[in-house]
């Protein structure tokens, strides 16, 4: 945007292309985020963005040709297609004489900025983040909004101009973001979008949240995590933004040990950016191969029940809960919920990162693709494959009062909260005077801890690293 702005007049564009994100497009939750983002951004724009919905590569050289644009600018971005799509762009619109400029706006460092000493890239978190990213120049100051947005005057009627791509320019509403049917009702209620409401929320954490934040960010019930997710995600806050407002709020108030840990976070969304960089196939294919080999079962059952939220481990429900309610889940329980489903479920990991994607309002391939394969263990720097959080012991640990569960499961609220984490255990007495009847008000458990996770850890035992297949 400065660049453009200091270059002469603007005309901001957004293009829905659903065409080349194949078969990445945006889920469902996404999507219902993406419109009211968009409205809140035209009403920052003074109502002049331009909405189109196709092929980028066939629209934008179209509208740059359309209008005798000299230049046109867009913030760099990290996905496969992304990266494919914008080099081919940059190549059809430098042949037609325009000039064509890229920044970084999403990223603390670019992912070919860190490398060992070797120049490879980093396989190791703590590796790429303490001895990587931090020992890089920091991260740049965030600039100033322009004072002024000197626009290029489009006419009312953009019929009236030659070139397809402006022809019946569809508007926000014409891109048919929002569900047909009002599943939404709990998501309204929950956010607030937009960029206005990114600084809220950051602002929040900094006065409310960032105090304690190592050890409350695994309290589901607390309000002790930022909820920047999706405000990072879709451009409304960028990292820089967050980044250096922690480390002036954290110089005041002297709050080091919290500001590493949730610095680190944002270095984890990094790290999951640079590893989608280095290996491509990262949202479908194991980075440690070995894992092509583990025996995964195809039993849709128990993927419906998990997705549901019916498994019958409250902790696990209620995330699931969580997620199909608000499109979003609090990060202790998402590790919760897909270690059981990977570990205990014994179901590919591909599967509950497409549920995500579809459910999830931050749905991120580089975040979400990333942390799927660290929870099953098959991924760069992975919790090792004998780390399987145990849903009941997680659930007594971080929240015994049953807060969160009493909240996204209800029919459980009224157990004592000795009984909350394992209902159907409760005496007869105690389920009656709650109104549960097993099986009917709440499920049985849909597999044995125990027997389950010993399967997990046999089956990971055996598991060997093809040939030539190393993680390198």
């Amino acid at each position: 945007m400065h660049a453009a702005v200091n270059s002469g007049r603007i005309i901001p564009v957004y293009i829905l292309d659903d065409i080349n994100s194949r078969p990445w497009q945006i889920g469902a939750a996404s999507r219902w985020w993406l419109h009211h983002s968009l409205q809140a951004l035209n009403r920052s724009l003074n109502d002049q963005l331009l909405v189109l919905q196709g092929d980028a590569l066939t629209l934008l050289p179209e509208l740059a040709a359309t209008l005798k644009a000299k230049a046109v600018y867009w913030n760099r971005c990290y996905e496969p297609w992304r990266i494919q799509r914008d080099r081919l762009l940059k190549e059809r619109l430098t042949q037609q004489g325009v000039a064509c400029h890229s920044s970084n706006a999403s990223l603390l460092w670019e992912p070919w900025h860190i490398a060992k000493q070797d120049g490879t890239p980093y396989q190791v978190f703590t590796a790429y983040y303490r001895r990587g990213c931090l020992q890089a120049p920091p991260p740049g100051q965030p600039l100033v909004a322009p004072a002024q947005l000197p626009f290029y005057s489009l006419p009312a009627d953009t019929n009236a101009l030659p070139g397809s791509a402006l022809q019946g320019s569809p508007g926000i509403d014409a891109l048919r973001l929002l569900p047909s049917i009002p599943w939404d009702t709990e998501m309204r209620q929950t956010w607030q979008i937009g960029e206005q409401a990114a600084q809220a929320s950051l602002n929040e954490f900094l006065c409310n949240g960032l105090d304690s934040y190592r050890l409350g960010r695994n309290f589901p019930a607390q309000a002790r995590v930022s909820r920047l997710s999706p405000y990072l995600h879709f451009g409304e806050i960028s990292p820089r933004q967050v980044w250096h407002a922690a480390l002036g709020e954290s110089s005041i108030r002297g709050l080091e040990q919290d500001l590493d840990c949730f610095l680190s976070e944002l270095g984890w969304r990094e790290f999951s950016y640079y590893l989608l960089y280095h290996k491509p196939d990262l949202p479908s294919v194991n980075i440690q191969r070995k894992f092509n080999h583990f025996p995964w079962r195809d039993h849709s059952p128990d993927l419906q029940a998990w997705q549901q939220g019916q498994t019958g481990f409250p902790l696990v429900d209620a995330g699931m809960r969580e997620l199909w309610q608000t499109g979003y889940m609090h990060n202790r329980v998402r590790m919760v919920a897909a270690s059981f489903l990977v570990k205990n479920l014994h179901l590919p990991w591909q599967q509950g990162a497409r549920w995500f994607w579809d459910c999830l309002v931050d749905a991120d391939l580089a975040s979400n693709s990333a942390s799927w394969q660290w929870v099953a263990g098959c991924g760069a720097d992975a919790a090792p494959y004998f780390r399987i959080f145990n849903p009941l012991t997680q659930s007594e640990k971080f929240d015994s009062t049953g807060s969160y569960i009493r909240r996204f499961v209800p029919e459980l609220a009224a157990l004592p909260d000795n009984y909350l984490h394992k209902p159907l255990q409760a005496p007869a007495a105690v389920l009656h005077q709650a109104g549960i009847r097993p099986g009917q008000d709440y499920p049985y458990p849909i597999v044995d801890l125990q027997q389950s996770r010993a399967q997990a850890l046999t089956a990971f035992r055996k598991l060997r690293e093809p040939a030539g297949q190393a993680l390198t």
